[in-house]
């Protein structure tokens, strides 16, 4: 029995998967193949007298191409085979098993095409780009962002003092790092309240609409917790490390049904996605997250200290933004329908002169982030968040930043600690 059907013509109903995979020694790309497709619906290494007739027909995934030159391997699906609104199962059919066999070398997810009849089965973003647009009122330009430093350590008061130079300076968003929760130096209780206090005070002073993106990450029960006095609050936002938290955790909370926004931190992503013989890709967890309804998501930045080529994270914030992706040399077209775009975080060692080129390859429905880059500053945090707003004023007029830092300061400084 053979999962290899070339000839087969993939349904509009499908989940289609895009795999690079490395054969085995002494074996070749349509051994390996098969054996992706048969773990991966509903074989196993031997044949099975309880394998029906009717659900080898109804149900066994197709191979329907192999590019033996690039190592690709597709596979089509049938949608009967999952329970659609239930992506952590769906995920354990086509993207677990299949990782730890000795009959497959290596092996990359590179893409996976969600047919309409599963995405209906998803909520998607609550406000996506356009809605966040709408609640800070920002609507022509990327939004600048920091991330409070050092992660770790400081005490509630003086985070919320260090959130509060930040907006003042002209930021729109603060940030609580990946790993700061509830430590007992800075309990999140406390770092909640002080910091929201802090945070109407600058919208008065500046006349602007600032975020507060509070980590609620946490075992289910208390984060969900904690998102309730986040909401009773008033605050807009929750951050959470998506995929620590991992698929089940964040799709049951957007189906909560809770008001705030969802700000996806991508810690530990790498784990499976930096090696580009084997994991999964970022651009295939951006589209489940994307399905399963965050609003921002980290992406990479292309620049400064994370790992990532231009190209790829441009596709990965295609992915999150277009309604209709068109398909090309390592991806699938992928169709959207009424799933709202996602708005993108650029954040990992960004600093002021970043910023010209992460608006060139990101357009300007992201966030850009900068920690060391803003609390970095010579002047401190208010003049480093001065320092990128006037980095961003620049682009927008565009201005080059070494003439625009001869009238502003607080550039000035930025430019010669980070680019001299």
């Amino acid at each position: 029995m053979t999962y290899i059907d070339l000839n087969y013509q993939p349904r509009e109903s499908d989940l289609l998967v895009w795999f690079r995979a490395e054969p085995p020694a002494g074996k070749d790309m349509k051994y390996v193949a098969d054996r992706i497709a048969e773990e991966s619906s509903i074989g196993t290494w031997t044949d099975l007298k309880t394998l029906l007739p009717e659900i080898w027909e109804k149900l066994r995934a197709r191979v329907y191409e192999i590019d033996e030159k690039n190592k690709y391997v597709k596979i089509a699906y049938p949608l009967h085979l999952f329970e659609i609104k239930n992506m952590p199962a769906i995920l354990a059919s086509v993207a677990g098993n299949v990782f730890g066999m000795k009959s497959v070398e290596a092996l990359r997810v590179l893409d996976i095409r969600f047919p309409k009849e599963l995405i209906q089965g998803y909520l998607g973003p609550k406000y996506g780009v356009q809605g966040v647009r709408e609640m800070t009122k920002v609507y022509d330009r990327p939004f600048l962002g920091t991330i409070i430093k050092p992660k770790i350590g400081l005490p509630a008061k003086m985070h919320a003092e260090v959130a509060y130079e930040a907006w003042v300076g002209g930021l729109d968003i603060v940030k609580d790092d990946e790993n700061l929760a509830s430590q007992e130096f800075n309990r999140f209780e406390e770092r909640l309240a002080l910091t929201l206090e802090k945070k109407d005070i600058a919208e008065e002073e500046t006349g602007e609409k600032k975020i507060y993106l509070v980590n609620i990450t946490a075992p289910y029960k208390e984060m969900i917790r904690r998102a309730e006095l986040v909401q009773d609050s008033g605050n807009e936002f929750v951050m959470i490390d998506v995929f620590i938290s991992g698929f089940s955790a964040v799709q049951s909370y957007r189906e909560e049904g809770f008001k705030m926004a969802i700000h996806a931190h991508r810690a530990m992503h790498a784990a499976i996605t930096r090696n580009p013989e084997h994991g999964i890709n970022m651009l295939t967890l951006a589209k489940v997250y994307r399905l399963l309804g965050v609003d921002n998501l980290h992406i990479g930045t292309a620049v400064g200290k994370m790992e990532g080529s231009a190209k790829e994270v441009s596709e990965i914030r295609e992915e999150i933004q277009l309604e209709n992706v068109p398909a090309n040399e390592s991806r699938f077209e992928q169709k959207w329908y009424e799933i709202k775009p996602v708005l993108a975080v650029a954040s990992g060692g960004l600093h002021p002169g970043h910023v010209p080129a992460v608006v060139d390859i990101l357009g300007k429905d992201i966030v850009i982030q900068a920690g060391g880059g803003v609390h970095g500053h010579p002047e401190g945090t208010r003049a480093g968040a001065k320092a990128m707003r006037e980095a961003l004023e620049a682009k927008m007029q565009g201005i080059p930043l070494e003439e625009y830092a001869k009238e502003h300061k607080e550039l000035r400084e930025a430019l010669e600690k980070f680019l001299h």
